[in-house]
């Protein structure tokens, strides 16, 4: 997390602008998922797509008012990625984006609903190629006007936002923000609908983005969240752990020291290159099945023991967020190879 006066770092913000977590509730019993694991299963495998690259045949594209946002003209990159949006809306990544039906346990009254058990369903991915190709784009464009700058710190280089570059880089991160909203909107829809479920309450929230914001004494600054989320005071969100791990709802104290901020997710305890070649596929099955966890896809760089106990993270930013819910995934889809974004 950082915060600077007047200018954006594209890096900082990272090339999958506003990836972003979605939950999803249903007045439902989560004892259905038991009951009827397979209906639960088609819904999740007919309904989502996954992977580098991936899209929608022309047949079965969804269709969403992002996709007639006038920005998409403001500038002929964004016009260009337009025909990527339309192609990759309603989709996921790889690495560790995902899509997964679980228990959400409620522990206050929120959002109209009482303290207990939901049957819910939780999404973790971004703007695909939109957000990859801008970041791409900008990042090499703030580089290329700070040619001073040492090679150590060189994509930390910035975007004045009274300049035309940083201008039309906030308006595509922006744009990001809206289309990766919608996947989400479209994945949770499509899949629910699949399952003949309609929501009754949503929690969203998304990182790698930029804010405009204000520090404690009033200073306008735009603060960065690369794999952090907001947390201000009496803001919802969702800290994700792994696979196998529960995720948590929470709702941020709004510390002006982390600028109001908290950890996006548990973070890896080793890369995945480290985790493809140290962990067997019978260990992250085993953990699996011992939490009643049923698995469609994944890498096994994405396995649960490649991770940080989820439990200790969100011990450690006490002081950040308040716990109000404890998601637990227990049929969890991700792409069918490793990958990165």
């Amino acid at each position: 997390v950082l915060a600077t006066a007047g200018a954006v770092i594209p890096y900082a913000v990272g090339v999958d602008i506003a990836c972003r977590m979605r939950l999803s509730i249903y007045p439902q019993s989560p004892l259905l998922l038991d009951q009827k694991p397979a209906q639960f299963e088609r819904a999740l495998l007919s309904q989502t797509r996954f992977g580098m690259g991936a899209k929608w045949e022309k047949s079965q594209r969804p269709e969403h008012p992002v996709l007639d946002d006038d920005d998409w003209e403001a500038t002929p990159l964004l016009r260009h990625l337009h025909d990527i949006a339309y192609e990759q809306l309603g989709t996921s990544g790889t690495g560790n984006h995902f899509v997964e039906w679980g228990t959400l346990d409620l522990d206050v009254e929120l959002l109209g609903l009482q303290p207990g058990r939901y049957l819910a369903l939780l999404s973790h991915s971004g703007s695909r190629g939109v957000g990859f190709k801008a970041a791409e784009h900008y990042s090499k464009l703030a580089m290329r006007l700070h040619p001073q700058l040492d090679k150590a710190v060189r994509h930390l280089a910035w975007l004045d936002l009274d300049a035309e570059a940083g201008q039309e880089y906030w308006i595509a991160m922006e744009l990001a923000g809206r289309f990766a909203s919608a996947n989400h909107f479209v994945i949770h829809h499509r899949v629910a609908a699949a399952a003949g479920l309609e929501e009754i309450a949503v929690v969203e929230n998304h990182h790698n983005f930029a804010w405009r914001s204000r520090l404690a004494d009033g200073t306008p600054v735009i603060v960065h969240r690369k794999g952090a989320t907001p947390a201000g005071a009496g803001v919802l969100g969702v800290i994700p752990g792994s696979m196998g791990d529960p995720g948590y709802v929470v709702r941020g104290r709004g510390v002006a020291a982390s600028l109001d901020s908290a950890a996006h997710g548990a973070g890896r305890q080793m890369s995945r290159k480290q985790a493809l070649n140290t962990i067997a596929k019978r260990e992250r099955d085993d953990y699996l099945r011992a939490r009643g966890v049923t698995l469609l896809g994944g890498g096994l760089d994405e396995s649960p023991q490649a991770y940080k106990r989820i439990d200790q993270i969100i011990a450690a930013q006490a002081d950040l967020v308040e716990i109000v819910g404890r998601f637990t995934p227990r049929i969890v889809r991700m792409a069918d190879e490793p990958g990165d974004w």
